[in-house]
């Protein structure tokens, strides 16, 4: 889906497909590889752009679209007490991927932080990646 001359190694590009959950005409949904909570998830354009205004208006709508479903898979399977959702347009924003915009989705429950993202730069979760994906997909195979 990459274009010619555009960076290589864009893991939005060519994703681990064991962590896409879902795909749909112009995004796709991935858990984070590096999650911040239990069903951090990822939604991105299939096409490599980095800013909102080159985004198609189908792109944009089919973005917020699934965005808007992957919180109610969260929510369905996960009953979280909230959520985080966002960008980071650009590196001094904080994206890692500059050159491929996504958006995050970070279900949120009440006293969910401690100490070890502090003192130990380390985020402890109740379950690994596979096993979240497991939780998700089917809800996901039903959109």
């Amino acid at each position: 889906m990459r274009k010619t001359g555009e960076d290589d190694g864009c893991f939005l590009c060519e994703p681990n497909e064991e962590h896409v959950l879902f795909r749909a005409a112009h995004v796709f949904v991935i858990l984070n590889l590096f999650p911040y909570n239990t069903g951090h998830l990822m939604v991105a354009p299939h096409r490599h752009v980095g800013e909102l205004g080159e985004l198609t208006t189908a792109e944009r709508h089919d973005l917020f679209d699934t965005m808007a479903a992957g919180i109610e898979v969260v929510r369905t399977e996960m009953e979280p007490h909230g959520f985080n959702t966002g960008m980071n347009l650009g590196r001094v924003a904080g994206a890692g991927v500059p050159g491929h915009l996504h958006v995050h989705v970070v279900p949120r429950w009440e006293g969910d932080t401690n100490f070890m993202p502090v003192t130990g730069d380390t985020k402890v979760l109740p379950e690994s990646l596979e096993q979240t994906a497991a939780k998700l997909r089917p809800h996901f195979d039903r959109l």
